[in-house]
């Protein structure tokens, strides 16, 4: 089974050597058609594969390359998303891109969820050229790409069971989560089938009526937009700017530490945390108000989080 993102970041830091979850490369131009595709590879690979990370800036043999990262760092995620859709026609957007030091040097990590419906096909040729006359083809049209050890290679039948696998464990986990709401409800409760007049992209109801009288009032959700305004680097500058002077400055790494040693994600705590399935996570007031609180009750609290992440990913090594 794939590692924990918060595990996997951990490991980018520190592998030796690549793995089916995990990718060093020297280089990476954003400017270089060529370059994109390549990595348009991997990336559908990893994702099909069940997530993974792409480390840019280190060599085959795990030490930094010094290779400058900034144009790889300064991308917007949804680039890797328009780059995908060119080869693949599906909207994945389960990117993240984290300014990493590895040995002393900045690298650059690229963090790649997991498909979940159905493996990512390439509807195109990637093709590019080499030289004048020359073309290169890193993967032909209608190919599906696992991670195999090291590298990314066409899909065998094993890669197809395997995934098909994974879907039904994340459905059947779905419906004994509905069962298990249904058999621990008290005596008295009755269960309803709800009409719903819409979903959102993730298929969610974003509107329904309790009884199928036509006067009865609708419910719904709220707009996420609203609810968790704040993408992860927005979350920690409000965070930063009610800090009192005196405190350090929490940066991307004290975020991660502070989830993961309190549990907190999206499943845990949908008040705070959004995970929309186009995008990035989104992050709510009460989440910011949660962090500076604790912060300002206890100046170690950021210490303590960075050692209790560190505690949690060794468990899991």
């Amino acid at each position: 089974m794939p590692h924990s993102p918060t595990s996997l970041l951990e490991r980018a830091k520190t592998a030796k050597r690549e793995s089916r979850y995990l990718d060093f490369k020297e280089t990476f131009d954003p400017s270089g058609p060529g370059e994109w595709v390549e990595i348009v590879k991997d990336l559908a690979a990893m994702a099909n594969s069940g997530g993974g990370v792409v480390v840019i800036g280190v060599k085959n043999d795990g030490h930094p390359s010094g290779f400058d990262v900034a144009p790889v760092l300064a991308l917007d995620p949804a680039t890797i998303t328009d780059k995908l859709v060119k080869y693949t026609g599906e909207q994945f957007a389960d990117f993240e891109i984290h300014d990493v030091v590895r040995d002393g040097a900045n690298v650059a990590v690229i963090e790649v969820g997991q498909v979940s419906d159905a493996p990512l096909v390439f509807i195109k040729p990637g093709t590019y050229l080499v030289g004048p006359k020359q073309q290169k083809t890193a993967f032909p049209r209608g190919s599906i790409y696992f991670r195999h050890g090291a590298k990314s290679e066409p899909a065998t039948n094993a890669d197809l069971r395997d995934f098909i696998d994974r879907r039904l464990d994340k459905i059947r986990k779905t419906w004994l989560g509905g069962v298990r709401k249904v058999v621990t409800a008290p005596a008295d409760s009755e269960v309803a089938v709800l009409t719903r007049t819409g979903t959102d992209e993730r298929g969610f109801p974003v509107g329904f009526r309790l009884t199928d009288a036509p006067g009865a009032p609708l419910f719904g959700q709220l707009d996420p937009d609203e609810t968790h305004p704040y993408l992860q680097k927005d979350a920690i500058a409000k965070i930063n700017d009610r800090l009192p002077t005196g405190l350090r400055q929490a940066n991307t790494y004290d975020m991660q530490a502070a989830r993961a040693a309190h549990g907190i994600d999206e499943t845990t705590h949908p008040e705070w945390i959004h995970q929309p399935k186009f995008g990035s996570k989104q992050y709510s007031d009460a989440f910011v108000d949660w962090f500076v609180e604790r912060y300002k009750a206890d100046a170690a609290f950021l210490d303590k989080a960075r050692t209790r992440y560190y505690e949690l990913q060794h468990a899991e090594s």
